[in-house]
């Protein structure tokens, strides 16, 4: 499913995608379906997943680079600071005619208004953690996220988030 191309649209996705609850073993599992997509389409991609604030699952996939590590971790950062995806925040600054590191004063070596990095919210608790993906155009590494997590908690049945 591609990435909705609106800030209201990203919202109502954000929104659609808080879950029950979320642990190690959520995002080991999270991490190692994403893994499994992206090496079997052959994507560069390196993946980063953290769990209040801690790298809880970390892969580099053949073809991408250090640097799409790099990048995965300037587009959790955005995700950590707004608490939206890296992907809203580069839609909402284009939306307001401004420059994503002028008007928020953030070091363009440390943040990355990119899509790619998706917020883990659960319901009731807020952010908990953070999906990133780099290594894809970023609309691209948006959609590898979120379709994953829409296809792991559907096969749970009728999302955990709505348990």
């Amino acid at each position: 499913m591609p990435a909705p191309q609106t800030v209201e649209g990203l919202m109502a996705e954000e929104s659609d995608l808080a879950l029950a609850r979320f642990d190690y073993g959520t995002a080991w599992e999270l991490g190692s379906e994403m893994r499994g997509i992206a090496a079997e389409a052959n994507l560069p991609v390196a993946i980063e997943i953290t769990h209040q604030g801690a790298v809880v699952f970390s892969t580099l996939l053949p073809g991408a680079t250090p640097d799409n590590i790099a990048w995965a971790r300037r587009k959790r950062l955005v995700v950590e600071h707004f608490q939206h995806s890296s992907l809203y925040m580069r839609l909402l600054c284009e939306k307001n005619g401004v420059d994503f590191h002028s008007r928020y004063r953030l070091a363009q070596a440390d943040y990355a208004a990119s899509g790619g990095g998706v917020p883990i919210m659960v319901s009731g608790v807020g952010l908990v953690g953070v999906v990133a993906v780099s290594g894809l155009p970023d609309i691209e590494d948006h959609a590898l996220v979120t379709s994953v997590l829409r296809q792991l908690f559907k096969s749970r049945g009728s999302h955990e988030s709505r348990e």
